[in-house]
């Protein structure tokens, strides 16, 4: 139903824009003759708008076209048809219309272009998105899915807020305690969406950062510490520009040689603590070392998983930690119902995954599974390692009993994929398997073997709602049509001083538009997904590594079996003249050719 109503809307906008005045008279030059009408070959319209061109109705559009920009004649050979016709009679033409000049015309565009956008956001045109919708980067069929397995953390449990904070508080713990670090980084409380997924650690530098799909930074989105970095800063510190080299931003995995990216939702206490840290050696005028720093804070939160501190945390306190089990045994039921085999591949503990599953899914929780699998140190457990599986009995105590298959009921710890597709024969795109991290558990699996995957994004909900809202759905649709005006209005008839200020200002808005849009999601980072424009690093990784993406695997319950997911077909720049927020507008993206000859 949404993509119908915005299909709708999109028509609905189209016409509406071309019934405006923005498409009438002597107001828009994108359709005047000898642009838009002209390519439709239409006589008419040319004698039609000589016959409007009158001292009364120049008067009376405060905003009308230039006469350079509303010329009506047509290109002949090299020359235009009213100077050949001109030539052959031996008369003079001069025009008596008045001039109009050129920043009273932009304005005016600007005002008709705001009044349409205002008039044609109807009201409902928000919550257009639904949060449970599962969103396809690759045409997937799941008739032809016979096998699903899952990682379990945030992937089969979901976590509260409230466990990034323990981690924070007891990794600051473990700086001062253990790494003896200055007591006074205790003032430094947890801080609830300073930091987003998907983020680059300059560890050199110590700068937190938000990159795109093409390694850009994103001007004001760098932090040292708890505070931004102006862009002049941020240029000078990588040399005249705010690219970064492909061999520095990351390896396959998310780590270059002096770039980290945090791709799970558990590095955001990792990164929270990176930013309080080294705010106090800054705020404190302490001289120390960014890298030192990088790999203690990365220690400390590494103790935190390690020691089990977290596992004995949720363990002690299921209903606090953990989020929607009954939608994990929902899941679980209807694909072991409907006679799909189930596995897990974890990197947490048998006792902790039991104890969790129990809580979920109820006590015969095994019985769902053809294979669990434990301690699988993935993302190595994918790629080329060669580790043994070994057995655990009912108690998680390790069997040393060699491995021919891998049974239902049993309990199996590390292992690898190579031995796992021997003893299984599971192979190609009749496995999906599920994770959250788009390194660890899906990148090998997608692009060695041919695997189904689905990324867990629990992000999405909250993104979802923000795009819902009408404040977000104006600004967006306001900021494509400002930016389509720039990009009509940057011809050489504009740019006397005046037209240049006009469009000076219209630039400074749309930064201040774009900075309205990104504070919405996160006033740090914006959206995990975009930087201004460009889908970000993470987006990449997301669209390379997945084929589908998801809020959680609970959106799995509002799809039949048998439903294929289709994947949306994205113009390419080169493939449509007309993009949807041209529909909106009424702008063209598309330079006509007569008004674009002089460039070369």
């Amino acid at each position: 139903m949404s993509r119908r109503r915005l299909g709708n809307l999109g028509r609905a906008l189209w016409q509406k824009s071309c019934n405006t005045s923005l498409c009438a008279g002597l107001k828009i030059p994108a359709f005047a003759c000898g642009s838009f009408a002209s390519a439709q070959n239409d006589p008419k319209c040319c004698k039609e708008r000589h016959n409007n061109i009158s001292p009364t109705n120049v008067a009376a559009n405060s905003h009308s076209v230039p006469p350079a920009a509303t010329s009506h004649r047509h290109h002949v050979g090299g020359k235009l048809r009213g100077e050949e016709s001109l030539a052959k009679s031996g008369r003079a033409f001069s025009s008596t219309a008045p001039q109009i000049d050129h920043k009273t015309y932009l304005w005016g565009r600007y005002t008709e272009m705001k009044r349409l956008v205002h008039d044609l956001i109807p009201p409902g045109v928000c919550n257009l998105l639904n949060p449970s919708t599962i969103y396809a980067n690759n045409e997937v069929n799941l008739e032809e899915v016979d096998i699903y397995g899952f990682d379990y953390d945030y992937t089969l449990a979901l976590y509260s807020d409230s466990l990034n904070e323990m981690i924070y508080n007891k990794a600051r713990q473990f700086l001062i305690e253990h790494y003896k670090y200055p007591q006074g980084i205790k003032k430094y409380n947890y801080i609830p969406n300073f930091a987003a997924r998907g983020l680059h650690y300059d560890i050199q530098k110590g700068l937190l950062m938000k990159i795109d799909a093409f390694h850009y930074i994103q001007m004001g989105t760098v932090y040292r510490g708890l505070k931004p970095v102006p862009d002049e800063e941020v240029m000078r510190l990588y040399g005249g520009s705010n690219h970064v080299p492909l061999h520095q931003v990351s390896g396959f995995y998310g780590k270059g040689p002096k770039m980290k990216q945090f791709m799970d939702i558990f590095s955001i206490p990792e990164m929270t603590l990176l930013a309080a840290a080294n705010d106090y050696f800054i705020s404190s005028d302490i001289e120390y070392d960014p890298v030192h720093l990088y790999k203690d804070v990365s220690d400390a939160i590494g103790m935190v998983h390690i020691k089990g501190y977290m596992y004995k945390w949720i363990m002690q306190d299921l209903e606090k930690y953990i989020l929607r089990g009954d939608e994990t045994y929902a899941v679980l039921h209807r694909l072991a119902s409907n006679g799909k085999k189930l596995f897990l591949i974890t990197n947490s503990p048998f006792s902790f995954v039991d104890k969790g599953m129990k809580y979920m899914v109820g006590k015969d929780w095994r019985d769902f599974f053809d294979v669990v699998i434990v301690q699988a140190d993935k993302p190595h457990f994918f790629n080329d390692c060669m580790k043994p599986f070994r057995r655990l009995d009912s108690n998680g105590d390790l069997q040393w009993d060699k491995i021919m298959n891998l049974d239902k009921g049993q309990i199996y710890k590390q292992g690898n994929l190579v031995d796992f597709l021997k003893l299984t024969g599971w192979r190609g795109s009749k496995v999906f398997y599920f994770g959250d991290h788009l390194y660890s558990d899906l990148a090998d699996l997608m692009l060695r073997h041919g695997w189904r995957t689905g990324a867990i994004v629990p992000e999405l909900e909250v993104e979802t709602k923000v795009v819902n809202t009408e404040q977000y759905a104006r600004s967006l649709t306001w900021l494509q049509a400002l930016t389509g005006l720039l990009e009509r209005m940057q011809v050489h008839m504009y740019r006397d001083p005046e037209s240049k200020k006009v469009l000076q200002d219209w630039l400074k808005e749309r930064e201040e538009l774009r900075a309205i849009t990104k504070n919405l999601f996160n006033p740090q980072f914006g959206s995990i997904f975009r930087t201004c424009h460009n889908p970000t690093y993470f987006s990449r990784r997301l669209c390379r590594f997945s084929d589908l993406y998801m809020a959680s695997i609970s959106c799995l319950l509002n799809y039949d079996l048998s439903y294929t997911f289709y994947p949306r077909r994205t113009p390419l720049q080169h493939e449509a003249p007309l993009w949807m927020d041209q529909l909106c507008t009424g702008c063209m993206k598309t330079p006509f050719l007569e008004d674009m000859a002089h460039i070369r």
